[in-house]
């Protein structure tokens, strides 16, 4: 069993640098930032590596941290080529209804082929259904609603989800307890997006806003893709390589077998996901000591309440990959909790303590799984499919908000005073 970490505070100032850097250089030193920032990422990621590898000789965590980082790439990454081999072309233009309906179908299908899945195969439908009127605020509600807080009803709606599965919460455990907070926040957030889109729609010429392009019909191209799709969610459970191997397997033959003018209506190409794949190198890499220092101290932090453990979770899941940050506090909750007439403390890796602990400490698992999940979409890096959203955005040419906007203009006026709510309702 490995040794307990617990790195000094000080090493976690490789992540703020790079966190910063994300937030700043793109509008600060957008020509210098678009041609260095792999360096900057591998960089800081590549100086945690070593300082654990030589100094806490730790290097089985940095191996485990990157097959994890490879899992995750492998999987966004699978998604984001097949998905591009679909094209969904929408009729008319979009009223906000008509928005309303196709988030919460979004919403749904985000629990069938995940939050990332989901947003790689509706968010080009939905530029083009809002192309006449298309705001920033529709690039944020997409990630608030379909990238994130959707996904919390299966384990493959969301990667911490499906890690807290590998480790023996049972399948149908997320929708028994969570269906309910999934409606609370669902409903919200399509009633505050309906809003913003009414104001928006209302400022529509009535001409444009009755105009119905007759040469627009509802129609797919590149159905086969949707068996490659269903190779990566049968590959999801998968053991690892063969998980791995089975998504790129299904990401090339995807690729070499769509129609060349289905990519090109899709705008696709390899950007979104390269930037991607090379920022969360560096963040999976320097997010390390954040969470080793986490597991060792979260009792003195004075979490232990479902409260505490639901906006712990949720802050740190905003900007570290909410994946890792769930698996960090559900073993720090479950070690609060002991083996019947021992003093031995439960362990997340053993099955049976798992069992036990879900039927003891049940509330401090819907705390955790709902702060992972839901404040993934406080911030572009909380969770894989946001960053890629924004660039496939970008790439089409229609607006989404800089990082510094996103938080202070939407994620914490809006979208946070939800969630407040939610667990002010959920665990008070």
């Amino acid at each position: 069993m490995p040794h307990i970490i617990d790195p000094s505070p000080w090493l976690i100032l490789p992540f703020a640098g790079l966190l910063l850097s994300i937030a700043i250089s793109p509008f600060l030193f957008k020509h210098w930032w678009e041609h260095h920032y792999p360096k900057v990422s591998v960089g800081l990621g590549l100086f945690v590596a070593l300082y654990y590898i030589v100094v806490f000789h730790a290097g089985e965590r940095v191996g485990h941290t990157m097959l994890e980082y490879v899992s995750f790439i492998c999987l966004i990454g699978s998604l984001f080529v097949v998905s591009g081999g679909i094209h969904i072309t929408v009729a008319g233009q979009a009223k906000p209804l008509a928005n309303i309906v196709f988030l919460l179908v979004g919403a749904i299908l985000a629990n069938v082929i995940g939050t990332t899945g989901a947003s790689m195969l509706l968010l080009r439908p939905w530029i083009r259904m809002n192309k006449l009127r298309y705001a920033a605020f529709h690039t944020v509600f997409f990630i608030f609603i379909i990238s994130n807080t959707s996904g919390c009803l299966t384990p493959i709606g969301d990667p911490p989800l499906f890690l807290g599965y590998l480790k023996g919460v049972p399948f149908w455990w997320d929708l028994q307890m969570l269906w309910q907070p999934w409606l609370l926040v669902i409903g919200l957030l399509l009633a505050t997006f309906f809003v913003f889109d009414s104001i928006s729609f209302a400022r529509v010429p009535k001409y444009l806003r009755e105009k119905k392009a007759a040469h627009e019909k509802f129609t797919f191209a590149g159905l086969q893709n949707i068996a490659w799709l269903a190779l990566i969610l049968t590959c999801v459970f998968l053991p690892s390589p063969w998980r791995e191997i089975g998504m790129a397997v299904a990401a090339a033959g995807s690729y070499f077998t769509t129609q060349k003018h289905i990519h090109i209506s899709n705008h696709f190409n390899f950007g979104p996901i390269k930037e991607v794949a090379w920022l969360f190198l560096g963040i999976f890499a320097t997010m390390v000591p954040a969470l080793d220092y986490l597991g060792v101290h979260a009792r003195e932090l004075g979490i232990s309440s479902p409260i505490s453990f639901y906006y712990f979770t949720g802050a740190l899941s905003g900007v570290l990959d909410n994946a890792p940050t769930y698996l960090t506090f559900f073993a720090a909750s479950i070690s609060q909790l002991t083996q019947p007439g021992s003093n031995i403390p439960l362990d997340i890796n053993r099955l049976s303590d798992v069992t036990q602990y879900i039927a003891l400490g049940e509330k401090e698992l819907i705390a955790i799984s709902l702060g992972a999940v839901w404040f993934g979409a406080m911030t572009y890096i909380g969770n894989g499919p946001n960053l890629m959203v924004k660039a496939i955005a970008e790439q089409a040419g229609v607006k989404a908000p800089h990082f510094l906007e996103y938080i202070y203009k939407y994620s914490l006026p809006i979208l946070l005073p939800i969630l407040i709510l939610a667990g002010t309702i959920l665990f008070h």
